[in-house]
C-alpha cells in the first residue's frame, strides 16, 4: 500500500490549516538564520518553507510577486531608484526589472542561503539575477535603512516574513520613519501585511503606524495568495509627495508577460473589504 505524504502548516490560533500532497524531498538545511526546505508537489511544483512556514510554491507564487511591486513602480513618476527589504527568493527583484525606468535595486537580505538555494530550486525567479541594475547585500534590512542618505531611493519594498523574531521590526513606525527619511520626494513605500481575514488588526495598525511616520496617504492592497493563511493576503502603501491615484496608467496597459496585474486591477486591488473600511 502506498503512503501519501502531505505538507502541512497549521495555523493553530484560528484552527486552520494549509496541506499540499508533497511526492519528494529535494532539499534540507539549517542556515545560521533559520531552517531552509525544499519540497516538489504533487500540483504546485516546488515548495519553499523557512522555519516550516510556507514561503512559495512554484504555481502561485506570481500573485504575490506581482502584487509587490508593480502597483508601487507605476504608481511613482519615474522610480529609478529601488531598495529591496527581504525578498530572498528574488521573484520581487525580477518582477521590479521588468520596468525599464529603473536604473538600480538593492536587494538587502538577511540570509544569504535562501538566495542561494533560489537560485537553484527557483531559476525561473532568479533569472534576473545578472542584471547589472541588480545589486545584492545580505545584512540586517533594518540596519541598512537606518543608515541609508536621505532621500535613497524611490522605492523601497519590504518583502519580509512575518511580523516574529527578526522581521518583526520591519513592522514598526521607527522603522517606516526611517523609511520616510530615505525616500525621494516623490516616493513610496510598499510592505507585506499578511491577511486580511486572520489580520485585520495588524493591517489597520501598520496604516496607522506609516501615517504616524509621517506618509501623506496611506492605503493598502487586496490580492489572492492560495499558499499564505485564508488564501487572502495583503501590502500597505505608504505614499511621500503623491496622491492615492497617482498611476502612470499608459505604462501598465504597455507592460506584456503579466500573469495577475494590470491597469484595471491597479484601483480594484485598492478597494478594502468593508469590515476594513475606517468607519467599520
Amino acid at each position: 500500500m502506498r503512503t501519501e505524504l502531505w505538507y502541512s502548516e497549521r495555523y493553530e490560533e484560528h484552527g486552520a490549516a494549509l496541506s499540499l500532497k508533497v511526492t519528494g524531498v529535494l532539499h534540507r538545511e539549517q542556515s545560521p538564520y533559520q531552517e531552509i526546505e525544499i519540497f516538489e508537489t504533487e500540483h504546485f511544483g516546488t515548495l519553499m518553507t523557512l522555519d516550516g512556514l510556507v514561503m512559495l510554491t512554484d504555481r502561485d507564487n506570481f500573485l504575490y510577486h506581482e502584487m509587490m511591486s508593480h502597483p508601487a513602480l507605476f504608481s511613482h513618476p519615474k522610480p529609478a531608484r529601488v531598495l529591496i527589504i527581504g525578498g530572498g527568493d528574488c521573484g520581487t527583484l525580477r518582477e521590479v526589472l521588468r520596468h525599464p525606468e529603473v536604473e538600480r535595486v538593492d536587494q538587502v537580505e538577511l540570509d544569504e542561503r535562501v538566495t542561494r538555494v533560489a537560485e537553484r530550486f527557483f531559476p525561473e525567479l532568479c533569472a534576473k539575477n545578472d542584471d547589472p541594475r541588480a545589486h545584492f547585500f545580505f545584512e540586517d534590512g533594518i540596519a541598512w535603512v537606518g543608515r541609508a542618505e536621505a532621500g535613497s531611493y524611490d522605492v523601497i519594498i519590504v518583502d519580509s516574513t512575518d511580523p516574529v523574531g527578526p522581521a518583526a521590526g520591519l513592522f514598526s513606525e521607527e522603522f517606516y520613519s526611517a523609511c520616510l527619511r530615505a525616500l525621494g520626494e516623490p516616493g513610496i513605500l510598499v510592505a507585506q501585511t499578511e491577511s486580511p481575514l486572520l489580520h485585520a488588526p495588524l493591517i489597520r495598525q501598520c496604516q496607522e503606524r506609516m501615517g504616524a511616520a509621517g506618509f501623506d496617504a496611506v492605503n493598502s492592497l487586496y490580492f489572492p495568495q492560495f499558499c499564505y493563511p485564508s488564501g487572502w493576503w495583503s501590502a500597505t502603501l505608504g505614499r511621500r509627495g503623491l496622491a492615492l491615484d497617482s498611476f502612470r496608467r499608459k505604462d501598465a496597459e504597455a507592460m506584456t508577460g503579466l500573469r495577475y496585474y494590470h491597469a484595471d486591477l491597479h484601483a480594484a486591488a485598492q478597494v478594502p473589504p468593508a469590515f476594513l473600511l475606517p468607519s467599520a
